[in-house]
């Protein structure tokens, strides 16, 4: 049996480390041709050379030194920089994980959709910021692009069951993050410390602290906008706590299918990964008599406004989601770095929404242009709060 290509990007990363998991369980089957990240150079290199690999590349052009002395002699040829990203697609993989975390994953997202192959979709901002582009690309190269977001991936698993054309309505579900049931006066003085702990998940900083604000949720709602066109009234949230039911499907019958399993990234991975086949993972299994229960609750709109703020944007069209995106990076990163309060976040993202002129998008030029603007008006909101 030949092995399968795979090239991964953002391998340094939660999904990445847990695709390398994967991979590195049967890696005779595999054969990883690119791995990426985006400073972390020491556990690039370690994951090259544990998984042969072909290229590896750093995104910041300063630690290409770091990379190259740290792969000297194994024969893994290193590389650097934005265009460097790109240049990996052209290794033409079989499969491809993309996982680099915000708009950063665009531009090697999309070369590696124009090739035509199968990428496992992760990088749920380059949705957001560029999808009717995106999707385009899809319907163009005739690649298959699959979700690994635990929601859309259990969307796309239930939609199994019945095409499109017979969905009622698509729900999404969210674990509500660590401040579901806190007051919205409490949320004001939110630490990143308490923010970064998630009750359900394992993931990095930037989505675990969207998960608190809800606006991974709200982000998701635009990818799912993009990745399954049933219109947005038939798409909805619904907040459940115990993060065993991934989302739902509802069709015209009125019957409901839902995807359920443990809140484990290698789930849904080991899906893309196999399509369409199924393949082993070391995934604990579901034990609903010890969960005991399945709670479901409405969002709070007025604690987590994101949710709105998606809405709106959808609505809007053009340039919207984009700035609604760079709007959120740079104020999670405000955050994080403690120059802003919690819900700030929000506040930053729906003034960018209000501030910036919103344009149709033509082409990706059009992406990074309202991209950096809405970081130019996000950034002096941030600092205008510190003054």
């Amino acid at each position: 049996m030949t092995a399968r290509t795979v090239s991964i990007f953002g391998a340094t990363g939660s999904v990445g480390q847990s695709t390398l998991d994967l991979i590195g369980r049967d890696p005779d089957a595999y054969d990883v041709l690119a791995l990426t990240a985006g400073c972390d150079t020491t556990k690039l290199a370690a994951a090259a050379i544990q998984h042969r690999a072909r290229l590896a590349v750093v995104a910041d052009e300063s630690r290409y030194g770091d990379l190259k002395a740290a792969l000297a002699g194994t024969g893994i040829e290193a590389a650097a920089g934005a265009d460097a990203l790109v240049e990996a697609t052209d290794l033409g993989a079989d499969w491809t994980m993309a996982a680099i975390v915000g708009c950063a994953g665009l531009a090697p997202t999309l070369a590696a959709i124009r090739h035509g192959r199968t990428v496992a979709l992760a990088n749920k901002e380059a949705l957001v910021s560029a999808g009717a582009i995106m999707m385009a690309a899809v319907a163009q190269s005739g690649a298959l692009l699959l979700p690994v977001d635990s929601e859309h991936n259990a969307i796309f698993q239930c939609l199994q069951s019945g095409g499109i054309e017979a969905v009622e309505r698509i729900i999404l579900t969210a674990s509500g993050g660590p401040f579901r049931t806190m007051s919205y006066e409490a949320m004001r003085l939110v630490v990143p410390e308490q923010a970064l702990k998630h009750p359900n998940w394992t993931m990095g900083r930037k989505i675990t602290i969207d998960s608190a604000t809800m606006m991974n949720k709200g982000l998701e709602l635009i990818e799912a906008y993009h990745l399954f066109p049933v219109g947005l009234e038939r798409l909805s949230i619904l907040v459940h706590p115990q993060s065993v039911i991934h989302s739902m499907v509802e069709y015209k019958d009125r019957s409901t299918i839902a995807q359920l399993g443990c809140p484990d990234m290698r789930v849904p991975i080991a899906s893309t990964l196999a399509w369409p086949a199924r393949m082993e993972t070391p995934c604990q299994p579901l034990d609903l008599a010890k969960i005991g229960r399945l709670d479901f609750e409405a969002p709070d709109e007025r604690r987590f406004p994101a949710l709105r703020l998606a809405r709106e944007a959808i609505e809007a069209g053009g340039s919207a989601p984009a700035a609604l995106n760079a709007a959120n990076e740079v104020a999670v990163m405000a955050f994080l770095e403690g120059r802003i309060g919690f819900l700030d976040i929000g506040r930053i993202v729906e003034d960018v929404l209000a501030r910036v002129e919103m344009l149709p998008v033509a082409g990706i030029e059009d992406v990074w242009a309202i991209d950096k603007d809405a970081r130019r008006v996000a950034e002096r909101l941030a600092a205008e709060l510190i003054n």
